[in-house]
This record gives structure tokens, sequence and C-alpha cells, in this order.
């Protein structure tokens, strides 16, 4: 049940960050999980201006905190990361 709450928070990631960046040329499940946010080849065509609006939109959408610089680059390393941490923060 729990791999399938996360399954379904990645997806809901994916699709915020989508609509926040007004990204319409991909689809979520075009996006791999695992993938770098940030590397070249991601398919998002993120930069660090994106990693702002992604963190604010996170912390509101998803009602987490992203306490710091640090914490945010392990945060938004992935969709995996990300989806991991917001999961982490919502139960506890």
């Amino acid at each position: 049940m729990a791999e399938n709450n996360l399954e379904r928070l990645k997806t809901e990631v994916k699709e915020v960050i989508i609509k926040t960046l007004n990204i319409n040329k991909i689809n979520p499940e075009d996006v791999n999980d695992s993938a770098p946010l940030f590397a070249p080849d991601n398919p998002f065509g993120l930069d660090s201006v994106d990693a702002i609006d992604i963190i604010m939109t996170v912390q509101k959408h998803f009602n987490v905190r992203i306490a710091d610089q640090n914490l945010a680059r392990d945060v938004l390393e992935s969709i995996d990361t990300l989806a991991e941490f917001i999961h982490r923060e919502r139960n506890n």
C-alpha cells in the first residue's frame, strides 16, 4: 500500500513541476524518477531559477518545509528524492 502511495506522490510531484514551470512538451510518465533533475539531459531542462520556483511551489502545495540550501540540493536531486522527502515530512 505504501509503495502505491509513493508512486502516486511521484506522479503528483511531476505534475506540479510541469504546471509550475509551464512545460507543455513532456508528460509525467516520460520522466525517469531516478534521473538527476538538473542534469543537462533531464527532460524538464531545469536551471537554478527553476529550483527556487520548485522549492516554493513544493512547500506550498505539499505543506512541507525545505529548511536550507543544503537540504534543498539533496531533496531536488531527483523525483525519487523529492517524493521521499515529502512522504517523510508528511508522516512525521
